[in-house]
């Protein structure tokens, strides 16, 4: 499935398609009341819940992520499990919330790539993306807690500014409200030319992030 295929199978449900996942954030009011909303969801996803579906619960939401874990993507299974998950919510009487959800990247910059890969990997204790095995594919932290790490070729020494910058891969429709932020709180736009996709800010000393989202990328 297309990334735009995806986003319109979910987005009518309140899910947001961000950084490959479909994802929701769902209030609750107390950490007994998500553990129930928890259960449901479970219940819902049926025996496809231990490959497509996430739950973290935490006291005043639930976060719901749906993707494969053996493919990494979303495939048409995970949006059949996304659609019976949100009807589960919505019976509960909750609503889901996709201002809430935000996914954070580490770019490193490199000049070899295969060279501190390995470095990486093992200092952090991460593994390879399902099927994304080479030797300058991005690394994931298995438990699902840490920020994703992906690598950027660089074709020449620049020691005038950083090597790492963030990725915040948010809600499509939420980048606007977010730039809107950063720009109110002094950051400078320095690259749009690959918008919507990303955009690269600045803050008063340079140090760079990317607003990233789903769309501009099929």
């Amino acid at each position: 499935m297309t990334r735009q295929e995806i986003s319109d199978a979910i987005t009518p449900l309140g899910w947001r398609l961000v950084l490959g996942a479909a994802r929701a954030s769902v209030p609750v009011p107390s950490l007994a009341r998500g553990a129930d909303v928890a259960v449901h969801a479970v219940a819902a996803a049926g025996p496809d819940a231990d490959d497509c579906l996430r739950v973290d619960v935490r006291p005043d939401r639930v976060v719901l992520t749906v993707q494969s874990r053996s493919t990494g993507t979303v495939t048409p299974a995970a949006i059949v499990v996304t659609h019976r998950v949100a009807a589960a919510v919505l019976a509960l009487g909750h609503t889901t919330r996709p201002d809430a959800t935000q996914v954070i990247e580490l770019g490193i910059d490199a000049l070899d790539i295969p060279a501190i890969r390995p470095f990486w990997r093992a200092a952090l204790g991460y593994t390879d993306e399902p099927g994304r095995t080479g030797p300058a594919d991005p690394l994931i932290d298995p438990t699902g807690q840490g920020p994703a790490i992906w690598f950027q070729q660089m074709d020449a020494p620049r020691p005038q500014r950083n090597r790492i910058h963030l990725d915040i891969s948010v809600p499509h429709d939420e980048a606007p409200g977010r730039m809107a932020a950063i720009a109110a709180a002094g950051g400078t736009l320095r690259y749009d030319a690959e918008a919507p996709a990303f955009w690269v800010f600045a803050d008063p000393e340079g140090n760079e992030a990317c607003i990233t989202t789903w769309q501009g990328r099929d």
